[in-house]
């Protein structure tokens, strides 16, 4: 048996969809985590879940668009813990609109929640990261933020956002045994695209190469992996699960 320490994960906007998947990827890694959503239901819901399999978690309610909230909260896992070893910037929103129509509100509120999050999230984590040594920052992009995407300017200015943020955060942290890589899912099935129009999957089916939408867990994996001790050699990089869609 190890003696080694049980890795401390959080993971945001854990409460459904791919923050769930990978919430329950890492409790079935051995890691300890800490969901953390708005809603308190979902997640002691998903806590329980985690539980009845034999994993470890606890959660935190909390909106990442509170700042100060926000801070305090990755900063209260390090103390409650003793450690944070993993950090999984996943919590997002949408407010599509054509540019032309779009409203500062829209573009605000999308920034800040899906941008502006991750770099407190990442600014709190980082002491506790460097004072152990040992960091996996995981930020939760978009293919939109790689190839943009139309009527998602502030969707994908965010996501293409937090691919600049990574890769400075890894050249700063990289010394300190941190690293800091972003997972840019591409059409994947959730509760979001579910109602979507078939003309609109049968479009999106055309450009993948594998010919399928990808799965919540398909992007679990690939957390799973970029978040592992193994995966120390690994920084900086833009990971896109997409099917070939990109071929970022």
């Amino acid at each position: 048996m190890s003696d080694a320490p049980t890795r401390i994960a959080v993971v945001t906007g854990a409460s459904r969809g791919i923050g769930r998947a990978i919430a329950l990827r890492l409790a079935r890694d051995g890691r300890h985590v800490v969901l953390m959503a708005r809603s308190e239901g979902p997640l002691s819901e998903l806590k329980a879940q985690i539980e009845s399999s034999g994993g470890k978690a606890s959660y935190a309610v909390v909106d990442i668009a509170d700042s100060a909230a926000f801070g305090a909260a990755i900063e209260k896992v390090a103390e409650d813990h003793g450690r944070l070893d993993i950090l999984v910037n996943n919590a997002g929103i949408t407010r599509d609109n054509l540019i032309l129509r779009m409203s500062d509100e829209e573009w605000a509120s999308v920034i800040q929640t899906n941008l502006t999050s991750a770099f407190v999230a990442v600014r709190a984590a980082a002491r506790p990261m460097m004072k152990g040594r040992f960091g996996r920052i995981v930020n939760i992009a978009s293919t939109s933020g790689i190839v943009g995407n139309a009527g998602q300017a502030n969707y994908a200015a965010a996501k293409a956002g937090l691919v600049g943020l990574t890769k400075t955060v890894a050249r700063e942290l990289g010394s300190k045994g941190i690293t800091a890589n972003v997972v840019a899912p591409g059409f994947i099935e959730t509760d979001m695209t579910k109602d979507l129009p078939q003309q609109i999957k049968d479009n999106a089916l055309q450009m993948i190469a594998v010919k399928r939408l990808g799965s919540v867990e398909d992007i679990a994996a690939a957390v799973s992996y970029v978040s592992s001790d193994e995966a120390g050699f690994l920084t900086g990089q833009v990971i896109c699960v997409d099917g070939g869609m990109t071929m970022c």
